[in-house]
């Protein structure tokens, strides 16, 4: 019984934790979701409107897909969006084609997006409007910024393939209208994911070249893919920071590209872009036998002109010598009348030099009418002088006996003395000790004393 007791109880056991539900980590809870999730949606198609787009510094793109009731977040790493031919804004509305997948350490679940195409318009061409508006607000399509072609060039730099039907096109143009023009071919990919990077170095390499007056940077026709190459942002910008004119010839006249909008000149097809490089030789020619015929015309007409109005001339000509005659005789007149008017101006100068004379005082008189004054003059100076040496005298003798009654040999006189220590005079018995040598100063005559005590004390008395 026991046996069959603990036996019992042991199975009991068993089935309750078989029936006890199973414990998960949160970490493997989302990586079992993430398998179930990855194996179940293998590669899903999603069409969906772009919401917070971001590119991050690393390349990659993070962004949302949404539509009117719900959103999923997507990633497009850097290796997949290299390839897309446009660039994703918020507010687009593509369709990804991608796998679900879910972040584990946030436990949200997403979209890795590998492919990417705009609904409505196609990538190529909506990449073209992207680019084509970028450069448009940089001003790189502004027709001041556009160089005139040289009317004669003698160097062309054509970049293109060598071994396509463009270059042939070009090449029998430019031999049929101008023979004695310097052509440099420089091959270049014109199709392909190599093309852009290959134009871009073509037109480096015709910067270096020298005397190169224009360049034609172009392809034969094709489709959107084919012209691709010539709608790279890098391409535009070589062509516009080109020193050298640029004509861009690519495709059919029909066909647009980047490379035209930047371009000095856009030619329709690679054959017209040769005709606008340089003008028929025989053109030339004509024009010029032209402008000759015209100049002689012009030369002989001016002859004929000028003849006939020196002859008009020559006949209004009066006979030089008769003329000299009159000018002698003119001549002899003017001297006279110049006489005359000398002569007379030579009286009139005269009779007022003895008006003047007339005039004048003697001059003796004046003299000593003169003299007379300063003698005068003298006379009052002389007693000015002396009464002033007067007055000074008795001002002088007036401050003398001022002078003399303040003077210190005045008080000597009366009885008073001038004690000198040292040379210097002793204004006090502070100054003074017992044995100093000292000079007394009396009225008349002086003596030297010694000291033989020294009071502090002030012995004078004032007077009642």
């Amino acid at each position: 019984m026991q046996q069959m007791s603990m036996d019992f109880n042991g199975s009991q056991r068993e089935k309750d934790e078989a029936n006890e539900p199973q414990i998960l980590s949160v970490s493997d809870l989302n990586k079992a979701v993430r398998g179930q999730l990855e194996s179940q949606f293998k590669l899903i198609w999603v069409k969906g409107e772009i919401s917070n787009f971001k590119a991050h510094s690393s390349g990659h793109h993070y962004f949302s897909l949404k539509d009117d009731k719900a959103q999923v977040n997507a990633v497009m790493f850097r290796g997949f969006n290299q390839n897309l031919k446009f660039r994703p804004e918020s507010g687009m509305e593509v369709l990804v084609r991608g796998k679900i997948t879910v972040y584990e350490p946030r436990g949200t679940y997403q979209i890795f997006c590998e492919q990417m195409e705009p609904v409505g318009a196609g990538a190529l061409q909506l990449a073209f409007e992207q680019l084509k508006a970028k450069l448009q607000s940089e001003g790189l399509f502004e027709q001041s910024r556009k160089r005139p072609l040289p009317s004669l060039p003698k160097h062309v730099a054509v970049v293109t393939s060598p071994t396509g039907a463009a270059i042939r096109d070009i090449l029998n143009v430019l031999e049929r209208r101008f023979r004695g023009l310097e052509v440099t071919v420089i091959p270049a990919l014109v199709q392909g994911a190599g093309a852009p990077a290959s134009v871009i170095e073509g037109i480096r390499k015709a910067q270096l070249l020298k005397g190169v007056d224009v360049m034609i940077v172009g392809r034969g026709g094709g489709s959107i893919e084919d012209l691709w190459g010539f709608n790279d942002e890098g391409v535009a910008r070589a062509i516009a920071s080109s020193r050298i004119p640029v004509i861009s010839a690519v495709g059919h006249e029909v066909d647009f590209t980047i490379a035209d909008f930047v371009a000095d000149l856009r030619a329709p097809t690679p054959s017209a872009a040769a005709e606008l490089v340089c003008r028929n030789a025989m053109e030339l020619m004509e024009k010029i036998h032209s402008l000759k015929a015209g100049l002689w015309r012009v030369w002989n007409h001016t002859f004929s002109t000028k003849q006939m109005a020196v002859k008009h001339m020559s006949e209004r000509l009066v006979d030089p010598k008769r003329r000299l005659q009159d000018l002698m005789l003119r001549c002899d007149e003017m001297t006279q009348r110049l006489d005359r008017a000398w002569q007379r101006r030579h009286e009139r100068w005269a009779n007022q030099v003895r008006v003047a004379l007339s005039k004048l005082p003697p001059p003796r008189e004046k003299i000593l009418r003169l003299h007379q004054q300063i003698r005068i003059h003298l006379s009052e100076l002389e007693s000015e002088i002396r009464r002033q040496i007067e007055l000074r005298n008795s001002r002088l003798a007036r401050l003398a006996s001022v002078l003399d009654s303040i003077s210190p040999l005045r008080v000597l006189e009366r009885g008073f003395s001038i004690v000198k220590k040292d040379g210097e005079v002793v204004k006090g018995s502070s100054f003074l000790k017992a044995k100093d040598q000292v000079e007394v100063i009396l009225g008349k005559g002086a003596f030297h004393a010694e000291v033989l005590k020294v009071n502090k004390e002030n012995h004078l008395k004032t007077l009642n």
